[in-house]
């Protein structure tokens, strides 16, 4: 099983920037793909960013050039640099990882999200 934990989350000015960083711990066969989705309040989950183990990356259309996805395979740990932020950026960050237990096992597995705050 595969355990996610969030941290770097806060409240921030418009304008401003976070890092937000996942870390994984458990046991895998493969980790595939990490990402990053958030909801905000009343709002449903969205996809936010996305890497591969090869660093494929995927943005929605609201964060492209302004946040960037990373990630330190030997770590296991993805990070989510935010720049530019904007309220409506205000969410609950969930960090979301694809992963194999077996060659024909494919799961996936929920960090417990992290709250991120824009306002002035």
């Amino acid at each position: 099983q595969v355990q996610l934990v969030e941290s770097g989350g806060g409240s921030v000015q418009p304008g401003g920037s976070l890092r937000l960083s996942c870390a994984a711990s458990g046991s895998w066969l493969s980790i595939l793909t990490m990402g990053w989705f958030r909801q905000g309040p009343g709002k449903q989950r969205d996809l936010v960013a996305t890497i591969t183990t090869a660093n494929t990356t995927n943005y929605a259309d609201s964060v492209k050039g302004r946040f960037t996805i990373s990630r330190d395979n030997a770590q296991n740990t993805v990070y989510l640099q935010m720049a530019g932020l904007k309220p409506e950026d205000t969410a609950v960050y969930y960090c979301n990882a694809l992963w194999k237990a077996t060659m024909t096992s494919l799961r996936t597995s929920w960090g417990q999200g992290t709250q991120v705050t824009v306002s002035s």
